[in-house]
């Protein structure tokens, strides 16, 4: 690297270590800050002479890129930003902590994904889903699709892992080529996982037309966009390869949701030669990510932690969690999203018949919402009052970002 960049790299490193040292956090942020102040073109340095696998989308990025650098690390060492901090401040510092490795693997935020790509020439890019998330903030579904299409336009030697259930990702991974401009469309390897949340893909990207749905199919009913046929395959409890030859996959990751993002991991990890045999035992070493489906016991209670932040991820975390007691804690900071109003796009009647507790600085939104859809509900001011009024035993929590990271707090859970 230029001289800069190595002072960038070492200044970047040392104020991740000083902030974790004086218990401000990680280092995740502030390091790659700091580094890309010095030499705004560090996370390209940095990114030179390893093989990259990006992992964007709405929801499953951290858990997918976690399993994905577990099935890579067959070959070796991977440089990975494991705490989710996937902007381009937290893709320099991981790559910095982690000196030279040949690997590495990235959680990228949906937004940033162009910028990304142009700074990492990754060698393979995984896009999991879109959907709507923080509405006061976040791009309309569409218009990200838009922007990831228009991205891969420009990068058409980057081979693409996409979901094939999601026809925005679809449409988004599949760039018309252009052959006077010398553009051809990406290599893609469609994975099959299931899509549970159909509510932001009723209407084509491409034409506008309604978007039809039978089985695991679907199709558009105006233009030729229609489900792609997947070469990796969610079936039982194992996957599916591209030679048809199945691997029971053992995870210590509740939910189908997760078997999903094993088969994603896989098939990113085939793209650097990585063969399912080898990787798929790997996968199961994996019990936390970034202490979500963390299990803590505490007074008696087993509390599990399960994060979600949109409608799309409560809709899984309601099929991980257990029948018994559950926390809901909702806040509305600047991370989370200050519009609570995405909370009535959730179907919470599958919460009935079991004790619901509720808490956060938006408790009464969520109380409102529970009340529309006939769920009894206790609310609870602190996470301490939620322990007492449980029995022993098994306490689910399901919350969004920044009441997760409050809650893990108070289990002495931080990083």
């Amino acid at each position: 690297m230029p001289l800069r960049a190595k002072v960038a790299s070492s200044v970047s490193r040392t104020a991740a270590a000083l902030s974790r040292a004086a218990g401000r956090g990680d280092g995740s942020v502030i390091g790659g800050w700091i580094g890309l102040k010095i030499d705004p073109d560090l996370l390209a340095h940095l990114s030179a002479g390893r093989a990259i696998a990006l992992v964007s989308g709405t929801n499953g990025k951290t858990t997918t890129t976690r399993l994905s650098a577990a099935a890579v690390g067959v070959l070796g060492r991977v440089a990975t930003n494991s705490f989710g901090a996937n902007m381009p401040t937290g893709h320099t510092s991981a790559l910095a902590k982690a000196g030279s490795t040949p690997y590495a693997v990235l959680e990228v935020d949906e937004h940033y994904l162009a910028q990304v790509l142009e700074a990492t020439e990754p060698h393979v890019v995984a896009l999991l889903n879109l959907s709507r998330d923080q509405l006061d903030r976040a791009k309309e579904v569409a218009m990200m699709a838009q922007l990831w299409r228009a991205a891969l336009v420009r990068h058409t030697n980057v081979r693409v892992v996409a979901n094939a259930d999601d026809p925005m990702v679809v449409w988004a991974a599949t760039p018309p080529a252009d052959p006077d401009r010398g553009i051809n469309p990406p290599h893609v390897t469609w994975f099959s996982a299931g899509q549970r949340w159909h509510d932001d893909s009723w209407v084509c990207p491409e034409c506008g037309s309604t978007i039809q749905r039978s089985g695991d199919q679907w199709w558009c009913t105006g233009c030729p966009l229609r489900r792609p046929e997947p070469h990796w395959v969610v079936e039982d409890e194992g996957v599916l390869d591209p030679t048809g030859a199945w691997h029971k996959v053992s995870l210590q990751l509740p939910g189908k949701v997760n078997l999903g993002n094993a088969a994603t991991a896989l098939a990113v990890a085939a793209e650097f030669g990585v063969r399912p045999v080898d990787a798929v035992s790997r996968l199961g070493i994996v019990t936390s990510v970034a202490g979500r489906y963390a299990q803590v016991d505490k007074d008696g209670r087993n509390i599990r932690l399960l994060l979600a932040k949109n409608p799309a991820s409560w809709l899984e975390a309601f099929d991980m969690a257990d029948e018994a007691p559950t926390l809901l804690s909702i806040n509305a900071r600047d991370p989370d999203g200050l519009d609570t109003s995405w909370l009535f796009d959730v179907d919470f009647a599958p919460l009935r018949g079991r004790q619901v507790l509720i808490t956060g600085d938006r408790a009464y939104d969520l109380a409102v919402r529970l009340d529309v859809n006939d769920v009894p509900f206790q609310h609870v001011r602190t996470f301490e009052d939620a322990i007492r009024s449980v029995p022993p035993g098994r306490l689910e929590v399901i919350a969004n970002y920044t009441a997760f990271q409050d809650i893990r707090a108070e289990l002495d859970r931080v990083n």
